[in-house]
């Protein structure tokens, strides 16, 4: 009795969490325009949301974005992570204190820091940005998850390298870069995620010549919502779930 409990809590979770998600799957293809009463299947949403060249542009940009600024936050994490777990140097604990301030502090707060930030330097709100922007909130998630990896890590592998004669550089590439390489991947395929996603960050920072997906869909709900919405919507939680499975997948412990 107590392990039926037990499952049946775990179901009615999963079905609170999954229930929304599901119906908007559904709706997307629902032949009915503006009424939720179900008309029968379609697929001529996907097909119209596809014909979209305005929304397919759209789309390229938010993958330039997330592809750039996750490469960038990963390269810059991983060395970050790594130099804190190797080395000693003044205000190394404060500095892993300010990366998960970063990572907790609400997202209003860190969109307000950055547009004023952008606003002082006078720097145009656009495509640059928006990659300073999710490269800064990309960072800490990076340098957590590499730092999960680095505090298993076996510390007589990279004495045995430097006893055979390796440098910093070879240590890095031969050893560390290795051994790291599914943390590396799970923070960049995270990182990926995040950038596609974000939608409060990129509002205040982005500008009127460069147009991301989150934005362009919260853009189509504010004038309702329509069976088009509800497919890209289904086409994002397919492509999220894809990332977030692959990420635990190459994170997991073998």
């Amino acid at each position: 009795m107590k392990k039926f409990s037990k499952y049946l809590y775990l179901f009615v979770v999963f079905v609170f969490l999954y229930i929304p998600i599901f119906t908007l799957i559904l709706y997307s293809f629902n032949k009915s325009t503006y009424s939720v009463a179900w008309k029968g299947w379609t697929w001529s949403w996907y097909t119209k949301l596809l014909a979209n060249d305005s929304l397919i542009e759209t789309a390229i940009h938010s993958l330039i974005l997330a592809a750039t600024s996750s490469t960038l936050a990963t390269i810059i994490g991983t060395l970050t992570a790594i130099a804190i777990f190797r080395y000693r140097f003044f205000g190394k604990k404060l500095l892993s204190g300010l990366i998960y301030i970063v990572m907790m502090s609400p997202d209003i707060v860190m969109a307000i820091s950055l547009l004023v930030l952008f606003l002082l330097i006078k720097i145009e709100l656009g495509f640059w940005t928006l990659l300073l922007s999710h490269i800064t909130f990309c960072l800490p998630f990076v340098i957590i998850t590499l730092q999960a990896r680095l505090s298993q890590l076996n510390k007589h592998l990279i004495e045995a390298a430097e006893d055979l004669g390796a440098n910093e550089y070879q240590t890095l590439r031969y050893v560390l870069v290795p051994v790291l390489f599914p943390a590396i991947a799970a923070g960049w395929l995270l990182s990926f995620t995040l950038s596609m996603d974000d939608v409060i960050i990129s509002f205040f920072v982005t500008g009127p010549q460069f147009e991301i997906l989150p934005l362009k869909i919260y853009s189509l709900v504010r004038l309702g919502v329509k069976p088009e919405v509800n497919a890209l919507c289904t086409i994002m939680f397919i492509f999220t779930f894809f990332v977030v499975m692959v990420s635990q997948f190459l994170i997991k412990e073998k």
